[in-house]
C-alpha cells in the first residue's frame, strides 16, 4: 500500500489525500468499521453532529492506539447551530461526545441561507480556532456566493470546501472556485452512492486497463482532480481497495471521459445549497 500523501492547506496545516466517511455509522458496528479503517491505514476521519456518531467515532480513536496528532478528526456544525452561542455550545458537545481535546477541522455543513446565519455561524468557528479548540475550519455545500460573504465579513477563508462530487455531478465551476480562492475541494459521496457509474463505459475500461475495480478509478479520478474524496465503507475488503488508489495513474483523456459523464441533473437528492435547508 502506497503512503497517503498530504496537501498543504492554507492556514499552514496538511490534509490527507483521501479520507473516511463514517456516515451511517453507528453502534458496536459502526465502531468496528472505523476501528478497521484506521487499522487500514486512513488517517482522515469525516463525521458530523447530525451523522449520530460522534461518540462512535471517538470510541474507534481510542481503540486504535493511535497517537492523536496523527489523526485528523473532522466533524460539522448542523443548520439548527448557526448562531453564534449555539455554534460556540456545539463544537463543545461534539468535543465532549469524541472524547477529544480539539478537532483538527470543523465545518459548516450546510450555508441554509434563507435563515441567512451563516456568516455569524462562521465568526464563532473562526473565535474558537483561535481558542485552540478547532485547528482548521471550513464549510460544506457552500457556493460561490457564501464563500465570498464570509470571507468578505471575517478576512477568514475557509481550508476546505466539501461538496457533492462524483462523476455525474463534477462540480467543476465549483471546483475552479476553489482553487482560485486556495481552498482545497473535499468530495462528499464520491462513489455517487447507488447510481455509482460502475459500468459507464469510460470507468470500466479504465479499470479494464489499469488492472483495478472501478470504485478504485473513480477514487483516482477525484484525486487527479485535486479533490479529496470521502468514501464510506463498512467493509475491510473495500476500505483496503478504496485506499489503494495512489499506485496508478489515469491518463488525460482518461480523468476527461469520466468528467464527461456529469448531468445537469445530477445531484443525488436535489440538495441544492440554494433551497437545501439542514436542521
Amino acid at each position: 500500500m502506497a503512503s497517503i500523501p498530504t496537501y498543504p492547506l492554507n492556514d499552514g496545516t496538511t490534509l490527507p489525500a483521501i479520507g473516511f466517511g463514517t456516515y451511517p455509522l453507528t453502534g458496536e458496528e459502526g465502531i468496528e468499521a472505523i476501528t478497521s479503517a484506521v487499522a487500514t491505514g486512513y488517517r482522515l476521519l469525516d463525521t458530523a453532529v447530525n451523522y449520530g456518531n460522534e461518540e462512535e467515532v471517538g470510541e474507534a480513536i481510542r481503540r486504535s492506539g493511535l497517537p492523536r496528532d496523527e489523526l485528523t478528526v473532522a466533524s460539522k456544525l448542523p443548520g439548527r447551530h448557526h448562531a453564534n452561542g449555539d455554534a460556540v455550545a456545539s463544537v463543545r458537545g461534539s468535543l465532549e461526545r469524541l472524547g477529544l481535546d480539539h478537532l483538527d477541522l470543523h465545518l459548516i455543513h450546510w450555508p441554509n441561507p434563507r435563515v441567512g446565519r451563516f456568516p455569524e455561524a462562521w465568526r464563532a468557528l473562526v473565535d474558537l480556532q483561535k481558542e485552540g479548540l478547532v485547528r482548521s475550519v471550513g464549510v460544506s455545500n457552500f457556493t460561490e456566493e457564501h464563500l465570498a460573504r464570509i470571507i468578505d465579513e471575517t478576512g477568514v477563508t475557509p481550508v476546505v470546501n466539501q461538496i457533492e462530487l462524483h462523476p455525474y455531478f463534477p462540480q467543476a465551476e465549483m471546483r475552479a472556485v476553489n482553487e482560485r480562492l486556495g481552498i482545497r475541494t473535499e468530495s462528499w459521496s464520491p462513489l455517487g452512492k447507488r447510481q455509482a457509474p460502475f459500468t459507464e463505459e469510460p470507468v470500466a475500461s479504465a479499470a479494464e486497463r489499469h488492472g483495478v475495480t472501478p470504485g478504485q478509478v473513480i477514487l483516482r479520478w477525484h484525486v487527479q482532480l485535486g479533490a479529496v474524496p470521502i468514501p464510506k465503507s463498512a467493509t475491510p475488503e473495500r476500505q483496503r481497495q478504496n485506499l489503494d488508489v495512489f499506485g496508478f495513474e489515469l491518463t488525460d483523456d482518461e480523468v476527461a471521459a469520466i468528467s464527461a459523464l456529469g448531468r445537469p441533473d445530477g445531484r443525488l437528492f436535489g440538495g441544492d445549497p440554494e433551497t437545501h435547508e439542514e436542521q
